[in-house]
């Protein structure tokens, strides 16, 4: 079901990730996509996993909802794991060899951990920031590490404010998208039966109300700030004051900790041989 998607909601809560200041969570989220990015070894892989477990479990989130966070971009996935084993290649013989496709253990190996990386970014970032961080709160840490770039008359505000509204509205646009399928099947139309080309068909009766849809939501919106004499960051004051505490120290360090670890076990293996066992190395380091 699309409603099953939490994609862009928050979840309100009083856990360690709950309390965090909206700047550390995004400069957690950052440092966080780069050690993802960084990530090329098992071992690095295995990091990245216990640091996102240990992170989902201190938000304290179930983790039905994290993984239905995951179903926007299943076929995502699936795309991007089909291209890594098809144009792959490999230094040995093939598993498969049909025509012009070969397909090669490395390239097995490669749609996992590509597809893996995907979902580890999707689910850290998630727990990070939108899961656990109000619009408003992200919108203010946004705008407040942002400000630098104000001396250059860069309107920061706005920028943060976009930003903030297109996250909001994505489980609104997917809760619109519910009723408007709602009241098509009622209509008699199908949306599961038939190839994949028929299936894309049926979906233009659902796109076309859903772009009128929000269009009308956005001017509604825009009317309502307007109405409520919103000028952007003009004489704007806060309603809360973002300060750093303890625990967002705490978790910085985390950070470092775990993009060194990242770094580290990128960097040691191209200090060893290549036949070298991991028995060997454990004695190594003995």
């Amino acid at each position: 079901m699309i409603s099953d998607i939490t994609l862009g909601q928050f979840f309100p809560g009083k856990s360690v990730i709950h309390r965090l200041d909206p700047r550390t969570k995004i400069i957690l989220s950052i440092v966080f996509i780069v050690a993802v990015f960084m990530a090329n070894t098992p071992a690095a892989f295995l990091l990245l996993t216990v640091g996102t477990v240990l992170t989902v479990v201190a938000s304290k989130l179930s983790f039905s909802v994290i993984f239905k966070g995951i179903k926007p971009i299943i076929y995502i996935l699936i795309f991007t794991a089909i291209i890594n084993i098809f144009l792959t290649k490999g230094t040995g013989e093939p598993l498969v060899s049909f025509w012009i496709i070969n397909i090669y253990v490395e390239g097995i190996v490669r749609a996992f951990f590509m597809a893996y990386r995907v979902i580890i970014l999707i689910i850290g970032t998630s727990t990070l920031l939108t899961y656990t961080t109000s619009p408003i709160a992200l919108t203010d840490g946004i705008e407040s590490l942002l400000y630098p770039l104000k001396l250059l008359h860069v309107p920061v505000h706005l920028f943060a404010m976009m930003m903030t509204i297109a996250l909001r509205f994505i489980p609104t646009l997917i809760e619109e998208t519910e009723k408007i399928m709602n009241a098509q099947k009622s209509r008699g139309a199908d949306f599961t039966s038939g190839g994949l080309i028929k299936r894309a068909k049926a979906l233009i009766p659902i796109l076309i109300p859903l772009f009128v849809s929000s269009f009308k939501r956005a001017e509604e919106l825009a009317t309502a700030m307007e109405c409520r004499c919103y000028r952007g960051d003009k004489n704007r004051t806060k309603l809360v004051k973002l300060s750093f505490k303890g625990i967002d120290l705490i978790w910085a360090l985390f950070a470092i900790l775990f993009i060194g670890g990242v770094i580290a076990l990128r960097i040691i293996p191209q200090y060893f041989p290549e036949n070298i066992t991991i028995t060997q190395i454990m004695f190594y380091y003995i």
